[in-house]
């Protein structure tokens, strides 16, 4: 049955790419919406990149609510996996993993990592109205420098998981912050505020690059929270 599901899916996904490539206007001029954001988004919002500018300006709620969606998932997979890990299970899994975890090499490469991918991480957040990225790339970027500790490392060692879902929280809560100052300063929910600055600039677009910021720390936070629990990381928190 399964091979068959299979077989169904890639021909669907088959079918589908075939209409996109064979119908859709690919390569040619853009569309009625995309050519009114590529002439006015540099000067509505003063984004370096236009993806930025349509994912958090023009669209701003559906990407609010694709945070919604990541949060429910992530939510939904710590309900069920927090149901079938057992102590028993997890303190076999321990015995039989804490000398694999405890190899000199692994560990020492890990410290090496971390805040390479922490640094690449944060620049790619940061540097998303003005360079191909953003909050959803970094924050992944982020999401497995710190899962990478909780996998490699001594399994007696424990994680704290507090810190996490309180930048969650307070992410998630500066994203809505933000586009609800919009909303009662200028009428328009997530519209950039505190001018466009240099366009190009680091500091330009406005409340954009915060915004990116909030996306960024959120869907790190929630991947993060996501990779523990498949991990069995909450059984011994």
């Amino acid at each position: 049955m399964t091979k068959y599901t299979s077989l169904l899916f890639i021909a669907g996904l088959s079918f589908l790419l075939f209409v996109i490539v064979g119908y859709l206007p690919i390569a040619e001029n853009p569309m009625i919406a995309g050519k009114a954001i590529l002439g006015s988004a540099q000067q509505e919002v003063g984004s370096a990149n236009i993806v930025t500018s349509v994912v958090l300006a023009y669209r701003g709620l559906d990407t609010l609510g694709e945070l919604s969606i990541l949060f429910a998932a992530a939510s939904v997979v710590g309900l069920l996996l927090g149901k079938s890990y057992s102590a028993d299970s997890v303190r076999t899994q321990k015995s039989g993993q804490a000398k694999e975890y405890k190899q000199f090499v692994v560990l020492q490469s890990l410290d090496l990592i971390f805040p390479m991918l922490l640094v690449v991480g944060m620049y790619i957040i940061i540097h998303g109205h003005l360079t191909p990225g953003g909050g959803f790339q970094g924050g992944v970027l982020l999401a497995v420098a710190f899962s990478m500790r909780s996998i490699v490392k001594p399994s007696g060692e424990k994680t704290d998981h507090y810190p996490i879902t309180l930048i969650e929280g307070f992410a998630g809560f500066s994203f809505i912050l933000i586009g609800v100052l919009a909303l009662i300063t200028d009428g328009n929910f997530l519209q950039p505020l505190l001018g466009k600055g240099e366009f190009g600039s680091l500091w330009s677009a406005g409340t954009l690059p915060l915004l990116y910021l909030a996306v960024g720390l959120k869907v790190g936070a929630e991947l993060a929270g996501l990779l523990f629990e498949l991990n069995g990381e909450e059984e011994r928190a």
